[in-house]
């Protein structure tokens, strides 16, 4: 590892239970909320701002969809105005925006150091190591999207192997390919403790959309929270980075 000050021993790892790691990654959620909150304002923002440039209406689409039942085909979503270019630059986007919430898992090292958080700190992964989180998320995006066209279940299965590869990425500045091999490895040697706290992670934001539709802040800021506590989990909490200058 590169660039990391002395432990401090107020930093905490859960144990390696799914409980402990939600618990853990729910108190420093909870400490970190305004930031998870600032990340996610920028995606969507950026997001509407993609479709205002490609011309896509996703409400029109929503309301179509609603007016036929339900019975609208994929051929029909494609062929809708904009869809297209939207998805393309919406993809692309959604990649470089990546290293904003993977960000958030030093914003969370940094709570669980209890060292101050700045909102400069949500922008960090952009300078550590932003080529090989750019490509992880890519092939993680394809590999997940290809799964998802053959079958769900698949995909959902698949998701957990990738669950460690940001954390990686972020302490160890490993390089895409041996993140993807180094999280495949722990995942599968505890499958079934990380597809749980996969699961729960995910019930938690579903949990948010049904009370007062707060879900929109909790699911992918939340995802990366428990992200952090895992690694911390099965690697033991990591010194904290060093701030470049």
């Amino acid at each position: 590892m590169e660039n990391f000050n002395e432990f401090d021993s107020q930093a905490t790892s859960p144990n390696r239970e799914a409980g402990a790691i939600i618990s853990h990654a729910l108190e420093i959620f909870k400490n970190t909320f305004l930031y998870c909150f600032l990340a996610v304002v920028i995606y969507f923002l950026l997001g509407f701002l993609v479709q205002m440039v490609t011309g896509f209406n996703s409400q029109l689409l929503v309301e179509q969809i609603k007016d036929s039942g339900g019975n609208i085909d994929y051929q029909d979503i494609i062929a809708a105005p904009g869809f297209a270019a939207y998805s393309g630059a919406n993809f692309l986007v959604t990649l470089l925006l990546t290293p904003i919430f993977v960000s958030l898992i030093y914003v969370a090292n940094k709570s669980n150091f209890k060292q101050q958080i700045t909102v400069s700190d949500i922008f960090f992964a952009y300078r550590q190591n932003f080529i090989n989180i750019f490509i992880y998320a890519l092939l993680s995006q394809i590999a997940l999207t290809i799964l998802f066209f053959m079958c769900i279940l698949p995909a959902l299965f698949a998701m957990p192997l990738f669950f460690l590869g940001y954390p990686i990425l972020l302490f160890e500045k490993a390089s895409a390919f041996d993140a993807l091999k180094k999280s495949f490895n722990i995942v599968q040697e505890n499958y079934g403790t990380i597809l749980l706290t996969a699961i729960l992670a995910g019930l938690i934001s579903i949990a948010g959309i049904v009370l007062c539709c707060v879900g929109v802040y909790l699911t992918l800021p939340f995802a990366y929270i428990a992200m952090y506590s895992t690694y911390c989990a099965y690697c033991g909490t990591p010194r904290q980075i060093e701030q470049y200058k």
